[in-house]
């Protein structure tokens, strides 16, 4: 039986999701089949038949998957069970209005559906599907472009664009130095010190913490040497709000506008902090095996430390190999501190 619970997890199959529940015990999760969230070694999860007792061993709701919800109608199993497998046999995703008429479902009621047992939107499976394909073939591919396309892209661009829709990616190459763009920032408080948030019409190009404001502004000069640099007015406070919450909330979700740049690689590492649950944490060499390229840990690393919006893409739930505290960009201590706080409410000023 756990065998078959097993592979059910591995394949994340939202079908199998009122017949069991699987704890992780690193983490005090439990989770149904189909979670989005990263998947745990096998030999770190325990099986449970109702989530009933999987609170009683000690265990906690995982916060994408509800699993303490009630068994959801079997038609709506079958549905976005059908819809995962046409979204991964397909070359191109299905349009939501193709699922959705595939199950029965209006549009709108069907993305609502698929989200709540999934944890992701159709259009983000079917972004994580085409990305686990990429991963999948890079340990054998020569390069990274020949991943990508491998793994059912038209071109290196067309995984940009990919990337642009989920993360906010550009490439480095054509914005070197954010030539030909207009930022607005501003540098305020927050309960981790300074913080200072920059933003293109298309969304947050920078979020960094330290000491000293003028510091962190001739950092944001450095970078964007060649860019259009202006204080934001008033209509910018609003986005700056909302990135004071985060940073005070780490552990919420978000849907924060992103303009970022990268390489390809960034973009799966970066992809990949974004899975790891709030109140959890993971390793690089985790990420690296996640990836497929399970000899990357270093170059892991290196990606979390040129993520340039913290909290955002949350690279301080990465620790080291023995679980030890690690290097973080912004300090230690403010990684000591967002970690706290998605375990507790209590917020910690630190200077």
């Amino acid at each position: 039986m756990h065998e078959a619970w097993m592979r059910a997890v591995r394949e994340r199959d939202a079908g199998a999701w009122a017949d069991f529940v699987y704890a992780v015990r690193t983490t005090g999760v439990y989770c149904r089949a189909g979670c989005a969230a990263r998947l745990p070694r096998p030999e770190n999860m325990a099986f449970y038949p109702t989530a009933a007792a999987a609170e009683a061993a000690g265990f906690r709701p995982c916060r994408r998957c509800r699993p303490e919800q009630d068994k959801p109608a079997g038609r709506a199993v079958a549905a976005v069970r059908r819809a995962c497998a046409m979204i991964r046999a397909a070359e191109v995703a299905p349009p939501l209005a193709t699922l959705a008429a595939a199950s029965g479902y209006s549009p709108t009621h069907f993305q609502r559906l698929f989200t709540r047992m999934t944890g992701l939107s159709p259009r983000r499976f079917a972004a994580a599907e085409r990305a686990r394909r990429m991963a999948g073939l890079l340990p054998g591919a020569g390069s990274v472009t020949e991943a990508i396309y491998a793994a059912g892209f038209n071109s290196a661009g067309r995984f940009y664009a990919t990337a642009g829709r989920t993360l906010g990616m550009r490439p480095a190459q054509a914005r070197q130095g954010g030539a030909g763009m207009d930022i607005m920032y501003t540098v305020t408080d927050s309960v981790l010190g300074p913080l200072l948030v920059a933003a293109s019409p298309r969304g947050v190009c920078a979020i960094s913490l330290g000491d000293d404001a003028a510091a962190l502004t001739a950092d944001l000069h450095r970078r964007f040497p060649r860019a259009r640099l202006a204080e934001g007015d008033a209509a910018f406070h609003g986005l700056v709000a909302s990135v004071v919450g985060l940073v005070e909330a780490p552990g919420a979700a978000h849907d924060l506008p992103l303009d970022i740049q990268g390489t390809a690689f960034q973009a799966l590492v970066w992809n990949q902090l974004r899975a790891i649950p709030p109140g959890t944490t993971t390793t690089y060499g985790d990420i690296a095996r996640a990836i497929g390229r399970p000899r990357a840990a270093r170059a892991v690393g290196a990606a979390c430390g040129a993520n340039p919006v913290a909290v955002a893409i949350p690279c301080h739930r990465v620790v080291g190999r023995d679980g030890g505290e690690t290097g973080y960009r912004w300090g230690a201590a403010r990684k000591r501190a967002l970690l706290a706080a998605e375990k507790t409410p209590a917020k910690t000023r630190v200077r």
